[in-house]
C-alpha cells in the first residue's frame, strides 16, 4: 500500500436504511404472534380485574345499560376459562373456514393444476403486455396462498430474462402483484372468508346476531385488480426498470440459468380437460341456482340472503371447484397415481397450516376473553366519543386506519394476526360512528398490502433477495427494498383514494356489504 492510500471508507448509511435497520430491530424483539396474543390474554385478565370496580358512563348499545367491565380472575371466571377452552378454540369461526378451503385449494396446487395455468398465462403473452399480464398473474395467485412467492416472483426474472429486459424488473412487478396487491384479487380465496371470521367476531362486540358475508369486499378487491395492474405497469416500465439499468447491471454469467419450462402436450391436454371440468361445475351450480324454487336460495327465493344456502356454501363451493380440476389434473399427468397421494397432498397443504393453528388457539382465547371482559366494548365507546369529539369526517378516520395498518404491517407480517389485534378494536369503535364492518375492513386490508414488500420481516423477504441474486450477485435487503419502495409509497396513497372514490360513488363493496351501520 502506497503511503497515500487510505483504507476504504464503509459509505455513510442514509436516513431510509437507518430507519429500516431500526423497523428490523424492533420488528425482531417482538415476541411470536401467537405468544403476543398470550401475553394480550394475560393483559386483558389483569385490566379486567382492574377496571371491574370502576363505574362507567357510556351505555352498552346492546342492553340499554351502562358499561361494566366483567373480572375473569375471579375463581368462578377462572373454571369458566378452563372448562370452555376447548369448545372456544372448536367454535373459532376463521378456523374452520380457512382450513376447508385449504383442503380444496392444496389440492389444486400441489397437483399442478394451478402452477400449469400460471404457466400457461404467461406463455400466450405478448412482450408488450408482459408487465400487466404478469402482475395479473400474480394477484390471481393468491388463490394458491404461497404459490405466488414461489412460482410466478421467479419466472418473473426468468421470462424478462428471456425477453432481453432486466430479470430484477420482472421480479419487482411479481413482487409487487404477490405481496404489495395482496388483497387485490378478482377470484375469492381463502384470505376473504378468514378476514370476514374476524371482522364478524369483532363486530360482534357491539351486535351479538351481526351477520357478515365472506365475500363482503370482493366487488372491491376485484376493481382494486385494475388498479394495481394499471400502477404496476406504469411504475415497472418508467420508474423501476431504467433506475434498475443504470443502477444493478446483470452479471455477464449466471450461474444455473433458470429457464421457463414449457408445457408438455400431455400436461396442456389435462389443464384443458381440468378447466374444462371446472366450468362445466360452475355452470352446473348456476343452474341449480337460477330457478325461483331452488334448494340454494332462501325460502323466499332470494340468493344473496344469508338464509339462503347457497350464502352459507361460500367456502364449501371454494373447496370443491378447486378440488375437482385439481383431481383430474393430477391423475392425468400421473401426479396422482392412487388416492393415496391424493390424501397426501391434502395432509400437505394442512401441515403448512399448522403454525396458523397454533397461533388460533391463542387468538381465539384471547378475543373470547376480550369480548367477555367488555373491555373491547368500553374501549370502543370511548373511543368513538372521542373521535365524535374531535368531529373528524369520516373519511379521515379511513384514511387513518389505512395508515396505521401500514405501520403496523411493517412489524407483524400476518394479515390473521394484525386483524386480530386491531380489529376487536376498530371495527366496534367505527361502528359507533355509523361505519359497517365491511368498509373497516376494507380499509385495513388496503393497509395490511401496500407495506408488504418493503419490509424484511415479511417471511418471503429473504426469498425473493435469492432470487434477485441469480441475476445480480450484489442485490442484498437494500438493494429490493430500493426497488420495491416506489410500488408501496404509489399503492398506498393511490389506494387510499381509490377508496375514498369508490366510497363516494356507493358502489358495492361485495356481497351484502353496506358502508353504514346498522
Amino acid at each position: 500500500m502506497s503511503e497515500t492510500s487510505t483504507p476504504a471508507e464503509k459509505p455513510k448509511k442514509g436516513a431510509l436504511a437507518k430507519f429500516l435497520d431500526l423497523i428490523e430491530v424492533a420488528g425482531n424483539k417482538l415476541p411470536d404472534p401467537a405468544i403476543l396474543f398470550f401475553i394480550l390474554l394475560l393483559l386483558v385478565w389483569a385490566l379486567s380485574a382492574i377496571l371491574a370496580p370502576i363505574t362507567f358512563t357510556e351505555i352498552d348499545p346492546r342492553n340499554g345499560d351502562p358499561v361494566s367491565v366483567m373480572n375473569l380472575l375471579t375463581g368462578r371466571g377462572l373454571a369458566d376459562f378452563l372448562a370452555n377452552m376447548v369448545t372456544v378454540f372448536m367454535s373459532f369461526a376463521p378456523l374452520g373456514i380457512v382450513l376447508v378451503a385449504m383442503l380444496g385449494v392444496g389440492v389444486a396446487e400441489h397437483s399442478g393444476f394451478i402452477n400449469a395455468g400460471l404457466k400457461y398465462l404467461l406463455g400466450l403473452t405478448p412482450s408488450s403486455l408482459l408487465t400487466p399480464m404478469l402482475i395479473l398473474v400474480a394477484i390471481v395467485s393468491h388463490t394458491a396462498t404461497d404459490a405466488g412467492y414461489v412460482l410466478v416472483i421467479p419466472l418473473g426474472g426468468v421470462i424478462y430474462y428471456a425477453a432481453g429486459r432486466h430479470p430484477l424488473a420482472g421480479i419487482a412487478a411479481a413482487f409487487a402483484g404477490v405481496s404489495g396487491g395482496f388483497s387485490a384479487n378478482f377470484v375469492p380465496s381463502g384470505i376473504d372468508p378468514l378476514l370476514q371470521g374476524f371482522t364478524q367476531a369483532a363486530a360482534r362486540i357491539i351486535d351479538p346476531v351481526i351477520e357478515l358475508n365472506p365475500l363482503n369486499n370482493w366487488f372491491f378487491t376485484s376493481a382494486s385488480s385494475i388498479l394495481i395492474v394499471g400502477l404496476g405497469w406504469y411504475l415497472t416500465d418508467k420508474v423501476v426498470e431504467p433506475r434498475l439499468k443504470k443502477t444493478a447491471p446483470v452479471d455477464d454469467v449466471i450461474e444455473d440459468e433458470p429457464t421457463m419450462d414449457e408445457l408438455k402436450p400431455e400436461e396442456r391436454k389435462a389443464f384443458w380437460v381440468s378447466t374444462a371440468a371446472m366450468i362445466l361445475g360452475l355452470v352446473g351450480l348456476f343452474l341449480w341456482v337460477w330457478p325461483e324454487n331452488s334448494a340454494m336460495r332462501s325460502p323466499d327465493g332470494e340468493i344473496a340472503s344469508f338464509s339462503a344456502p347457497l350464502m352459507r356454501s361460500i367456502v364449501p363451493l371454494i373447496f370443491l371447484i378447486f378440488l375437482l380440476p385439481g383431481v383430474i389434473y393430477g391423475f392425468m399427468i400421473k401426479t396422482y397415481k392412487d388416492s393415496k397421494d391424493l390424501i397426501a397432498s391434502m395432509s400437505k397443504a394442512m401441515s403448512g397450516m399448522s403454525y396458523y393453528i397454533v397461533m388460533a388457539f391463542f387468538c381465539a382465547l384471547f378475543i373470547d376473553a376480550f369480548g367477555k371482559s367488555n373491555i373491547g366494548a368500553l374501549l370502543a365507546l370511548k373511543g368513538a366519543a372521542g373521535l365524535q369529539a374531535m368531529a373528524l369526517p369520516a373519511e379521515v378516520t379511513i384514511v387513518g386506519i389505512v395508515f396505521l395498518t401500514a405501520f403496523v404491517n411493517l412489524l407483524v407480517g400476518s394479515a390473521s394476526a394484525k386483524w386480530a389485534l386491531i380489529g376487536p378494536i376498530m371495527v366496534p369503535m367505527l361502528m359507533q360512528l355509523n361505519i359497517s364492518p365491511d368498509l373497516t375492513q376494507a380499509a385495513y386490508r388496503v393497509g395490511d398490502s401496500v407495506s408488504n414488500i418493503v419490509t424484511p420481516l415479511m417471511p418471503y423477504f429473504p426469498l425473493v433477495v435469492v432470487f434477485c441474486q441469480r441475476y445480480v450477485k450484489k442485490t442484498g435487503i437494500g438493494t429490493l427494498v430500493a426497488m420495491m419502495i416506489p410500488y408501496s409509497i404509489v399503492f398506498l396513497i393511490a389506494w387510499t383514494i381509490f377508496l375514498l372514490v369508490y366510497w363516494k360513488l356507493g358502489i358495492p363493496l361485495g356481497l351484502q356489504a353496506s358502508y353504514v351501520y346498522p
